[in-house]
């Protein structure tokens, strides 16, 4: 039986590393809190999750995560307002979205009380860690291993539900500048693209190196068959406008339902901004930069929210975006931030005070 969840056993840390922390020059996810959550699935049921010091872990060498892949994970901030009281966004999202990764994947679904009262609990208990400079926020890591052990391709028989965090200043700063792939694809049809596994991330990272090389930040994914469908950027969802209409891909098995694209579309029609959902052909983003059509193109994702994009390549060829002074991206990244920070009235009860 799973476990009913009243109170989460706490094991405080003896020390803290929090007086060693510059909180005003963070780096993204270099820095870690004094304490994690972790929780162990062993004989059919999720055990009660507890908070411990932050830890290494040990697995054995014949742990299924190492051999067959099962891991997902989540990212989540948590913000602090000026009066001192903490929110999370959106966070019964992240739940869900955790849950359907781990259906994906074999991975035994996570009851909700184990992730939403394992969660407040731990950011009750690293309050101090939330940093407060502009920008800032503490990053929020859930993910979950097979630490069940055997070298026969199957699903394990244990796993671990872990959440770490770590305070972190702005993800990107600088303009980016992309490079939309055409011989590489992050997903396929039927394959796990939707869900936020470790194994899709990993599977970018040559492709992106490749684009690094040619003077590119990042990469715009385009479908796997015909690679004229431009799907994602980089680990972000992908936003582009057209005159004054504002457009991004469909979800599908290769694209992820990302929690802050929702989040914009529902913002964009508050603010009466056309949009449209649907496939979105390279030749039209190429036909629009070259006719002045093309304004704007983002990424969007919880790490840095909305990424613009300032230029982008395609086969051989630079086009640069124009510099907008009153951007959807500008407009949408704010309406956004204010809601996560308590800085205005959140009309779509997103916000979640921990």
């Amino acid at each position: 039986m799973e476990a009913e969840l009243k109170n989460i056993p706490v094991e405080k840390s003896k020390t803290t590393k929090i007086n060693e922390v510059d909180f005003d020059h963070l780096s993204f996810g270099s820095v870690y809190t004094d304490h994690m959550l972790v929780c162990k699935y062993a004989d059919g049921a999720w055990q009660t999750p507890k908070i411990v010091p932050y830890q290494p872990i040990t697995l054995d060498p014949a742990a299924k995560i190492f051999h067959y892949g099962q891991s997902i994970f989540e990212g989540m901030k948590a913000y602090k307002d000026e009066n001192d009281k903490v929110f999370l966004f959106r966070p019964l999202d992240n739940h869900k979205r955790l849950n359907i990764s781990a259906k994906r994947l074999a991975i035994p679904e996570l009851p909700e009380e184990h992730f939403i009262e394992g969660l407040t609990t731990l950011l009750r208990l690293e309050k101090d860690w939330i940093p407060t400079a502009p920008g800032s926020s503490l990053y929020i890591r859930p993910f979950i291993l097979a630490s069940g052990k055997g070298f026969h391709a199957s699903p394990a028989n244990e796993y671990m539900f872990i959440i770490a965090c770590a305070p972190s200043g702005a993800y990107f700063s600088g303009e980016v500048k992309v490079l939309i792939e055409q011989t590489y694809s992050r997903s396929a049809n039927g394959g796990v693209g939707f869900a936020k596994a470790g194994g899709n991330y990993a599977g970018q990272f040559y492709p992106t190196q490749l684009a690094i090389k040619k003077g590119y930040n990042q990469v715009i994914w385009t479908d796997d068959n015909t690679h004229e469908y431009i799907e994602e950027a980089g680990a972000m969802n992908i936003f582009v406008r057209i005159g004054d209409t504002l457009i991004t891909g469909p979800t599908s098995d290769r694209i992820l339902d990302g929690i802050t694209r929702k989040s914009i579309l529902k913002i964009a029609e508050d603010e009466g901004i056309a949009i449209e959902v649907r496939k979105i052909t390279v030749s039209e983003v190429v036909k629009a930069a070259k006719d002045g059509t093309l304004k704007e193109m983002f990424g969007a994702g919880t790490a840095a929210v909305v990424s613009p994009i300032s230029a982008f390549g395609y086969q051989g060829t630079d086009y640069d975006l124009p510099k907008l002074e009153q951007s959807y991206a500008s407009l949408l990244k704010k309406r956004i931030t204010d809601i996560q920070y308590n800085r205005a009235q959140d009309k779509f009860g997103w916000r979640y005070e921990v």
